[in-house]
């Protein structure tokens, strides 16, 4: 029945890769089912048969779908079925699109659609890793036109020593989570968070990765070799010779003149009757060419900024290649927030919002991976006005979870841990207005934040971008891209780290990928880019987070109990935490292994509930001394609550120091009564002394 049905074996990293074609998803143009250890994902390619009228990209997708039959769980939602994907899917989307994406001719215009669907997960084999070389294998063996393969390898450092593909044990406590895709000779993505990791011992991570990598890329041209199709032929979208030639000739000087100032608003001004003047002037000859006149205009455009940058050095606001643009900030923007800041660089701006909650707040996720909560949430939003656009506001796009991500895995390595602050913490980065490089604009916003807000982080975090123009052979890196550059260059290399180290890497490329000599060149100039911004605008900002978080933030306390003592905090049908709650005002939350997290805008409401349940957990040692209430009254004496949900028995033989009649004589019920602890008895009760607690208080 499956006739063209084909097994290929290897191995990586010690554990056995298999690749079957031939069986499942036949009518996609490439097709394989992949499982590394027992992780097993689902790789389809798939294009239309002719391209999109009137479109000047690639309509590529890339979609990275995490099955939670996988793991063996039902979907949380209330209908327990898939839904929007998780935003891990979506940020693993993104680094699978953006080595792949680069490999395709310029000039196809085929709808071209990448299905990963993750079916089984195996902890230990990471199903990212699996899925990137299942789409480079689909898309390889198919007739769609693509220069892959490539491959993928996901780095730990673990004990100080770099780790290939890490197990589940070795991520939980590994520095670097660093994933790299390669082709056979050049480094096409890298994506990284880590905990500092000094900048040499990075570019020595990626490197391994990429002698990793390489026995997978011929593994995979095996593969090709016995089983890939023909690629298909089809109509090249490059723009018209002749049509080009003209449009240089007739405004090539006013492009130029256009192009060169620091302001986008003034530049967009320029260029607009350029491109209607051109648009007419050639409407006769090129009718219905409006989509190619507009495709001509730009290469113009990229051919005069590059040459600019790579043969007269020279850029389109007048800086020097290693110059960043004027920069500025600014904290506590906001009164009634928990902390604010507010980052520019050149016509790129970012404030960003912190916002300090209970532990109950954390983020609970619905994934396939490991995590199951997420204390740390930043979120990244672009409206239209950012960019001069009448555009409506809509819910985040892959771009804006992206971003965020990329800010949040930046500074999640400086944050307290939960012992030293014990609080949710969310930021907001909203790009007010964006000329380049907003994501790492958002990392220096965001720290100036937090340090407004009185989150002790270890470090301030800096964000950077470092471009690159390349023409045969020759190369030039050039930092702080504006957003000309970045339309035009070749990569956007972002680096967000402390003066200690490496917190993040993100890298687009539109090339076939980097040498270790640019990768090189890149860090070396990141890494003074960042050490400026921490010591030229964020320090004589804000010198150091503040000592006490905002007057209107909750004020958080944290204590452990004994996981037995739970019930009796909790009480029957929660009546004792519900009591201390609303005596106090506070907000109380127990977590299963004993942590007990305390909220209330009022410092001294929560040590107030504090000192509450300490007087619960406490076990009593005979000779303590309680301030109790009275509770009942009985012939033989009288019960007192001494502590929440604690009650014991003074005997009227313990009620005085003289012989006590009636119990009424000395106390009644309600009142507030000093006692002893003197002991448990067999059966479990506390008994209590208001006679000794006197006694002791006349010594």
């Amino acid at each position: 029945m499956f006739e063209n049905f084909k097994v290929f074996k290897t191995t990586y990293a010690g554990r056995p890769l298999v690749v079957e074609t031939g069986k499942i998803a036949q009518l996609a143009n490439g097709s394989c089912l992949v499982r590394y250890g027992e992780t097993a994902v689902l790789a389809t390619a798939t294009a239309s048969a002719a391209p999109r009228d009137g479109i000047d990209f690639l309509p590529l997708s890339v979609d990275y779908e995490e099955k939670l039959y996988s793991v063996g769980r039902i979907p949380g939602s209330w209908n327990r079925r898939e839904g929007r994907p998780p935003e891990s899917a979506i940020l693993t989307s993104r680094v699978i699109d953006r080595p792949i994406r680069p490999l395709f001719p310029k000039d196809l215009r085929n709808d071209v659609v990448l299905s990963i669907t993750v079916m089984s997960v195996d902890p230990d084999c990471s199903p990212e890793i699996t899925g990137m070389i299942g789409a480079s294998i689909a898309l390889s063996i198919s007739d769609i036109p693509w220069n892959g393969p490539i491959g993928g390898a996901f780095m730990g450092l673990v004990d100080g020593e770099i780790v290939v593909n890490p197990t589940a044990e070795q991520r939980a406590k590994s520095d670097l989570q660093l994933t790299v895709a390669a082709s056979e000779k050049k480094v096409v993505m890298i994506e990284a968070g880590a905990n500092e990791v000094p900048d040499d011992l990075m570019f020595e991570a990626i490197m391994k990765a990429h002698e990793e990598i390489k026995p997978v890329i011929n593994f995979i041209n095996e593969i090709v070799a016995e089983i890939g199709k023909p690629k298909f032929e089809y109509p090249s979208c490059e723009v018209d010779h002749d049509m080009f030639e003209k449009i240089a000739a007739m405004a090539e000087a006013d492009v130029m003149e256009a192009l060169y100032t620091d302001d986008k608003t003034v530049r967009d001004a320029k260029l607009q009757p350029i491109y209607e003047r051109v648009n007419e002037a050639l409407a006769e000859e090129y009718p219905d060419s409006q989509v190619m006149i507009n495709e001509c205009m730009y290469k113009l455009q990229k051919k005069i900024v590059r040459r600019w940058l790579l043969t007269e050095k020279k850029r389109v606001d007048g800086r020097s290649m290693d110059q960043i643009r004027p920069l500025a900030s600014e904290v506590s923007l906001l009164p009634r927030t928990h902390g604010s800041g507010l980052f520019t660089r050149g016509q790129t701006q970012v404030l960003s919002i912190a916002t300090l909650a209970p532990m109950s707040e954390v983020q609970i996720l619905d994934g396939i991976g490991d995590e199951t909560e997420k204390r740390y949430m930043h979120h990244y939003n672009m409206p239209g006005y950012s960019v001069g656009e009448a555009k409506a506001a809509r819910t985040p796009g892959r771009r804006e979870i992206g971003h965020g991500a990329l800010a949040e895995r930046s500074l999640v390595p400086v944050l307290p841990s939960v012992e030293e602050f014990p609080y949710a913490i969310r930021v907001v980065s909203e790009i007010v207005s964006s000329n380049g490089s907003t994501s790492q604009g958002s990392v220096c916003a965001s720290t100036l934040a937090l340090m407004d807000a009185g989150v002790p982080i270890k470090a301030p975090v800096a964000g950077i971008s470092c471009g690159l123009i390349t023409e045969g052979e020759n190369w030039m890196t050039m930092i702080d891209i504006q957003g000309l550059e970045d339309f035009f260059g070749d990569m956007d290399f972002k680096v967000a780290g402390t003066k200690n180290g490496i917190t993040s890497i993100q890298m687009d490329l539109k090339i076939d990928g980097l040498t270790p000599e640019i990768i090189k060149s890149a860090f070396e100039t990141t890494k003074k880019g960042r050490f400026h911004i921490i010591d030229n605008v964020i320090l004589p900002c804000i010198n150091a987070p503040r000592e006490d978080v905002s007057k209107y933030a909750p004020k958080m306390i944290s204590t452990k109990i004994d996981v037995e003592k739970i019930s009796e905090v909790i009480g029957k049908g929660g009546k004792v935490i519900q009591k201390i709650c609303a005596d106090t005002g506070a907000k109380i939350d127990i977590q299963d292994d004993g942590s007990i997290f305390i909220s209330a805008v009022d410092k001294d409401a929560a040590y107030k509930a504090l000192n509450i349940i300490n007087a619960i957990v406490l076990v009593p040692e005979p000779g303590q001394i309680f301030e109790g209430v009275v509770t009942k009254i009985m012939t033989f004496g009288a019960f007192v609550e001494f502590a929440p949900g604690k009650e014991g028995l003074v005997h009227i033989s313990k009620l005085d120091r003289k012989r006590v009649e009636k119990v009424e004589d000395v106390c009644n019920v309600g009142d507030t009564i000093k006692v002893m602890f003197l002991e448990i008895d067999d059966k479990g009760r506390y008994n209590l002394s208001r006679k000794d607690a006197l006694t002791k208080n006349d010594q």
